[in-house]
């Protein structure tokens, strides 16, 4: 962080749009890892993922047009292929036979688009987080992004630490202070970690519906290169200490049952889009209750979005930024060294930006 290199996860399936904002042979240009990347839906409705940069004049792509499967760059009229090859140079009969842009594994998945920055013969779509789309009939969700002026890596820190939330979300989760004095179990999962907690009855009832006490249970998984999938309900007191280490069947939960999608995706060097969706599940909620966690959700991200600009904007000017861990950092720590070792596994494909 600041001033050392942050390293990012280049093989790895990176969120790089909505489903929705992809339109028919319309291209779209978005920053991954500080590279231009134009994505487009072809005139077969197949997605495709080519370097927004021409190799003539380096116009980028995504102002160029649709044509069938290829697309043209509207500066002087190069005809790229699908798979990044030079197809047509107007006026020119000759075609360099190793003109091109790179070409990226691309899929759509869970109402996400996902774009593979690594190498594209390790591009397993098996890899892609089991997200929950906006579009699955179980669940009510609301969906949104937000840019910001701040490093990935600092953002994926504030998802993998909510020890802020009585202190940063005061004004809108509303968690007293006993919700940090109640750490989570951390435990390593494939390709990233997972966040368990049990929150009892004097703690976890700030928005309990019931005239009884209940148990909340909150659990998420935060994967490469930073997902977060997370649900939580309330179950009748004594939930915990009945299952102990088990997880609890959503079907059991008294109320309150909801799931949220999160991905934050690096755009460049200190610059990040973050993605997210939240609701209820279907039998839990209806679409005013999702449109008042979505109201919710813009004010408690609002209020992250000032707090980790800030903290960038500190980290800007400090010549020798140290961090000093506490012990709500272990979800942090285990997943910044998974990142590092995944990085140091394929050296070629390692992403610094300063």
């Amino acid at each position: 962080m600041g001033a050392d290199p942050v390293t990012h996860v280049r093989n790895a399936w990176h969120v790089a749009a909505w489903s929705c904002d992809i339109a028919a042979e319309k291209p779209f240009a978005i920053s991954i890892l500080g590279e231009p990347v134009v994505i487009w839906r072809s005139a077969s409705g197949a997605i495709r993922a080519l370097e927004d940069r021409c190799i003539h004049r380096l116009a980028p792509l995504s102002l160029g047009r649709c044509e069938g499967e290829n697309l043209r760059c509207l500066y002087h009229g190069l005809l790229f292929a699908p798979d990044g090859g030079l197809l047509e140079i107007p006026g020119q009969d000759l075609i360099p036979p190793k003109a091109g842009v790179r070409s990226y594994p691309v899929a759509d998945r869970h109402d996400w688009i996902w774009v593979w920055m690594g190498d594209p013969a390790l591009a397993d779509e098996a890899l892609i987080p089991p997200a929950v789309g906006t579009s699955d009939p179980d669940w009510i969700l609301g969906y949104g992004q937000l840019d910001y002026a701040a490093d990935a890596r600092l953002i994926c820190d504030n998802l993998l630490d909510f020890s802020h939330l009585p202190y940063v979300h005061a004004q809108s989760f509303q968690a007293g202070p006993e919700f940090a004095a109640n750490p989570p179990k951390i435990t390593p999962v494939e390709r990233g970690v997972r966040v368990t907690r049990w929150l009892p009855a004097d703690v976890g009832n700030w928005r309990n519906p019931h005239d009884v006490p209940v148990e909340v249970y909150q659990t998420y998984d935060f994967l490469v290169p930073g997902v977060l999938l997370m649900w939580s309900a309330n179950y009748p007191e004594g939930t915990a200490a009945r299952l102990g280490d088990a997880i609890p069947a959503m079907d059991d939960a008294l109320s309150g049952l909801n799931f949220t999608s999160q991905a934050v995706t690096s755009t460049g060097p200190g610059t990040a889009r973050y993605y997210f969706s939240w609701g209820p599940h279907c039998r839990h909620g209806d679409a005013a209750k999702r449109d008042g966690m979505m109201k919710m959700a813009g004010l408690a991200f609002a209020e992250d979005k000032t707090m980790i600009e800030a903290q960038q904007r500190v980290i800007a000017m400090t010549p020798d930024p140290k961090v000093m861990p506490t012990a709500h950092d272990r979800g942090v720590t285990l997943y910044n060294r998974l990142v590092e070792k995944l990085a140091r596994h394929n050296p070629s494909e390692l992403e610094s930006a300063a």
